[in-house]
């Protein structure tokens, strides 16, 4: 049975589930037991095709204008990399200098 929008005059709308015959015929408020006629507030959600295909459209109109990220940093982040270690081409050396030696040589590094 469908769910129908009706709205009563002192409380404002409220949803109930009718037959379908019964759509055109208005229904009891909950708290105050007035009638009240039956509206459109929202579109109705009708949909004749299977539950993966249904999914599978609201999973792409989601990610239209908005992708879903897993995470806040980039790849390889620092704090998110659960604790694996980037590989450095950088050398250290113990006096606190650094050398680069992938690198062209006869460039000054920063």
């Amino acid at each position: 049975m469908p769910v129908y929008e009706y709205a009563c005059a002192d409380c404002g709308p409220f949803e109930a589930i009718e037959r379908m015959s019964h759509c055109a015929e208005p229904n009891d408020c909950p708290d105050c037991g007035a009638q009240s006629p039956r509206v459109m507030l929202t579109a109705p959600n009708v949909s004749f095709v299977s539950q993966s295909t249904r999914i599978g459209r609201l999973t792409n109109e989601r990610s239209a204008d908005s992708p879903k990220r897993t995470s806040t940093h980039g790849p390889g982040c620092g704090c998110c990399s659960a604790g694996t270690k980037q590989n450095s081409k950088t050398l250290h050396r113990p006096d606190g200098s650094k050398s680069f030696p992938t690198k062209r040589p006869w460039m000054i590094s920063h």
